[in-house]
């Protein structure tokens, strides 16, 4: 089984239905999926960084990404609508929790001057975004194959949750958040 789902199942319930009160298993926040979106708006004026982004999701993600298409025409931007502007991947399930095992206890760990993530990155539903500048961190790059340095958006889906609540639920799952100005 994999290992943080093992940990969510038989830990992080117990403790977050006595933490908040919650009735049943099924009212506690869980993470429904993770999404790795790379915006390479310079796809328009060089073709390699398409495929670069595409090669490096596949490689870190182990599925096939999705191609991003413009919605809107931006002038300043040279962008058309129609053009492909990122990829993405969206995991679920297995995939999921075995990428959320390698971010927090790899990846994360390997950013350089890491103070901890930010607590200003829940929105009002209690999903969690982060953005990763450059993917030399991620043990599944071949670093001398790398052609361009790329950064991606990583957001967790999370369900029935607050904001305090799938705080509550990302520190069980270890990811290492900065201190607040009253905690020790």
């Amino acid at each position: 089984m994999v290992r943080l789902l093992d940990l969510y199942e038989n830990e992080i319930v117990g403790k977050m239905k006595e933490q908040f009160g919650y009735r049943n298993n099924y009212e506690v926040p869980k993470i429904d999926k993770i999404v790795l979106n790379m915006g390479l708006g310079k796809a328009s004026e060089n073709k390699r960084y398409l495929e670069e982004g595409v090669k490096l999701l596949s490689a870190i993600t182990g599925q096939h990404p999705v191609i991003t298409h413009a919605r809107k025409a931006v002038a300043g931007f040279k962008v058309r609508v129609g053009d492909k502007v990122g990829c993405k991947v969206t995991l679920r399930k297995k995939k999921m929790y075995e990428f959320l095992d390698r971010l927090v206890s790899i990846v994360i760990p390997r950013f350089k001057d890491f103070q901890g993530l930010s607590l200003k990155s829940f929105d009002k539903q209690g999903n969690y975004s982060l953005g990763v500048e450059e993917q030399s961190a991620f043990t599944e790059i071949n670093h001398d194959e790398i052609e361009f340095k790329l950064g991606m958006d990583i957001c967790l889906t999370i369900s029935n949750g607050s904001p305090n609540e799938s705080l509550e639920l990302l520190k069980l799952f270890g990811m290492p958040f900065k201190k607040a100005a009253g905690d020790k």
